[in-house]
């Protein structure tokens, strides 16, 4: 069966505003001249006696699960979930724990990018964009929102751009059966920024990481910084975004793909 596939993931780059100072990835690339040496010397020959004095290209990595495209897994979330679903809840489930049939299944893509940067998506804005595409959610389908900060990753204001997912909008979309979202945003919540801001004039401290903390309620993943997702349409895709199986972790790297019929 022909098939179409559209890359949703973007790549894990250094030099680039994609997360907050402290948190931004290093990366160092060693190239074929670099790595001679080395090799020359273990082997017992000089570095002109390999092909062209040539080695090994290798890059050295010092990131954070939470770079790059990833899933968040409910551990990152908190360390109990479920608690509405079981008394007391239960241990969150870390990135290896995760059901992978939650990372495979038909998705839908719900366009926000015109709501404001910093704007908290209630259930109504969820169920007004369903009804205009024309959507029914079913058990298990995967959601991504298109946001504003789609267009501004890499950008110096990426981190403080875009909607986020409200509690109430995200515990919405458990409700119907979903189990893995997704945001081209620097996070599923409202950029922080903001929310610092709600919170001088006397709002709620429940309105930190409030979408994230839905899944004490209900547990969930969901995938953030990806990308492309103008690309795609409304629905009738699927989606495709295994994690990375880190050692009980909180997320894991993963290449996103959305796939389209030929």
């Amino acid at each position: 069966m022909a098939r179409r596939l559209i890359d949703i993931s973007v790549a894990l780059q250094a030099g680039i505003k994609s997360d907050p100072p402290h948190m931004l990835p290093e990366i160092e690339y060693i190239d074929h001249k670099m790595s001679a040496p080395a090799m020359a010397e273990y082997m017992g020959v000089k570095p002109e006696d390999l092909p062209e004095g040539e080695y090994a290209a290798v890059e050295r990595v010092k990131i954070s699960t939470h770079n790059g495209t990833h899933l968040d897994a409910p551990y990152h979330f908190f360390s109990r979930m479920n608690e509405r679903l079981k008394p007391g809840g239960e241990p969150s489930w870390r990135i290896d724990e995760v059901p992978l049939e939650w990372c495979f299944q038909p998705a839908v893509k719900l366009d926000l990018r015109h709501l404001p940067h910093g704007y908290v998506v209630t259930p109504g804005d969820l169920q007004a964009e369903l009804a205009r595409i024309g959507h029914t959610l079913v058990p298990l389908e995967i959601v991504v929102v298109n946001t504003a900060a789609g267009a501004r990753y890499g950008e110096d204001d990426f981190v403080d751009s875009g909607c986020g997912i409200g509690k109430a909008a995200t515990l919405w979309l458990l409700e119907q059966g979903v189990r893995l979202t997704g945001t081209d945003g620097w996070s599923w919540d409202a950029p922080f920024s903001f929310t610092r801001e709600r919170l001088k004039v006397g709002g709620d401290p429940a309105l930190i990481w409030e979408g994230h903390r839905a899944g004490r309620e209900i547990g969930y993943c969901h995938l953030e910084k990806l990308s492309n997702l103008d690309k795609l349409p409304a629905d009738g895709f699927e989606i495709v975004c295994f994690p990375v199986k880190v050692h009980r972790a909180s997320a894991g790297w993963t290449r996103a793909v959305a796939i389209l019929p030929g």
